[in-house]
């Protein structure tokens, strides 16, 4: 699985999301579904750590906004932890278990 953690902008990236506030997980299925969809960039991988700010969280925000798309199931998960990002005006960092 991999694990998703709200950490502040400006916040250094940590080796391990010890401290941490965790918001959901994404199984492999499903991020690649996201990937394969355009929501996400192809550029991040499953299986690495990685990190998304503000603007990047607006940009897979706008992707997954798609008339066609919302009601996906896939979306709906990925837009609860970019909800709980927004909300918390953070960035969101993933690290793989």
């Amino acid at each position: 699985m991999l694990d998703f953690y709200i950490i502040k902008e400006e916040q250094i990236t940590p080796n391990s999301p010890t401290g941490l506030e965790f918001i959901g997980q994404l199984d492999d299925n499903t991020f690649r579904n996201l990937k394969t969809k355009g929501i996400i960039d192809k550029s991040y991988d499953y299986y690495s750590d990685f990190r998304w700010n503000s603007k990047t969280i607006l940009q897979i925000r706008q992707n997954s906004t798609k008339s066609s798309i919302q009601e996906d199931t896939d979306i709906k998960l990925l837009n609860q932890l970019l909800d709980l990002a927004e909300n918390r005006k953070s960035g969101i960092i993933a690290f793989t278990d």
